[in-house]
């Protein structure tokens, strides 16, 4: 399964209400991504330009919908998920691209360029 890093920012509203009632949320995280047909591998609160940082794995779809469900409360914004891959995958990929790009003839080119 692909391996997600998604980091955030809380809105001003979550930030009074955890000051009222302070909690921890991973289970309502970890929750949510069951149910969205992936799995919390790591949740963490940061400091810097976002508040949290969360690893994830799964479906592309199930951690796009975890990120909507989020959004769509007003406890978050500034959501952004970069896919992370192994250095074998990343191998194995570079692999594959290697064989695409020999078929692989550039716009304007009389020939398929040689990798």
């Amino acid at each position: 399964m692909a391996i997600f890093i998604t980091q955030g920012r809380f809105s001003p509203d979550a930030i009074r209400g955890m000051l009222a009632k302070p909690e921890d949320r991973e289970g309502a995280i970890r929750e949510l991504f069951a149910q969205s047909g992936g799995k919390l591998l790591a949740y963490y609160m940061t400091f810097g330009d976002y508040d949290f940082m969360i690893v994830s794995e799964g479906p592309f779809e199930g951690v796009a919908t975890s990120a909507i469900v989020a959004a769509a409360t007003g406890g978050v914004s500034s959501l952004k998920t970069t896919l992370a891959m192994t250095p074998a995958d990343m191998q194995q990929a570079f692999s594959r691209a290697g064989q695409v790009a020999a078929h692989f003839k550039p716009a304007g080119a009389a020939a398929p360029r040689t990798v």
